[in-house]
Parts: structure tokens; C-alpha cells; sequence
């Protein structure tokens, strides 16, 4: 499992990428396809074009950082393969990490109000 620290945003590129790619390609998709800056501590998760195959770029601080994940049975939950990015909780990260469908999930936004009963 792939720990973060609180408030990093987790961005998922909704288009596969090569796989081949290490930091510099990966850190290059997320300049020019995520418009984004891969030094910023967040983390940028991207596919595989088969989806069972996920890689993840994250800089921690003192240098990036690049995980990643196949699966042996099954395919990991993905959006629609259309251009542009997804943010995502991480609770919801972890879920897909796991192959679980993480969409099913809803994050409040606040917690529910207690009642007087």
C-alpha cells in the first residue's frame, strides 16, 4: 500500500501511457497531458492499455518516487477512456489500488449532523 501524506491530491490520467516509461517519461505526461507539476507532492497514478498494470509518480520530498502495481487475475477499475484527468480521494486510492471498484465509493464532504432524539 502506498502511504501519503494528509492533504496530497491524487490524480489519475484517464488515457493508457506506455508503460516503458520511468520517471522522466512519466513526469513528462504529467506536465503535457495533466497540466500539472510533478514535483508539486502529489500523486499522478497512470494505465496500462490492457488495465491490469498501473504506475504511480509521486515526489515525497527529497526525490520522486515511482511505484507500481500489476495484477495477476482481472483488470484494475479505470474511468472512461477519455482525455483528461481525474482527482481522486485517498481513501479511493487505496480501493483501486486493491483492484476494487472505488467508484461505488461516496466521500462526504462533511460528516453527517447529529440528531436529538
Amino acid at each position: 500500500m502506498i502511504q501519503i501524506a494528509a492533504g496530497t491530491k491524487v490524480y489519475l490520467s484517464c488515457q493508457p501511457v506506455d508503460m516503458r516509461r520511468g520517471f522522466d517519461g512519466l513526469s513528462a505526461e504529467v506536465v503535457n497531458r495533466m497540466n500539472a507539476d510533478p514535483y508539486s507532492g502529489h500523486l499522478f497514478l497512470f494505465r496500462g492499455k490492457r488495465g491490469d498494470y498501473l504506475k504511480a509518480l509521486y515526489w515525497d520530498g527529497t526525490g520522486l518516487c515511482l511505484f507500481a502495481k500489476r495484477l495477476e487475475h482481472g483488470k484494475f477499475v479505470w474511468p472512461s477512456l477519455v482525455d483528461g484527468v481525474l482527482q481522486m480521494s485517498a481513501a479511493q486510492l487505496a480501493l483501486l489500488v486493491e483492484g476494487m471498484d472505488w467508484r461505488r465509493t461516496l466521500m462526504p464532504e462533511r460528516p453527517p449532523k447529529p440528531t436529538m432524539a
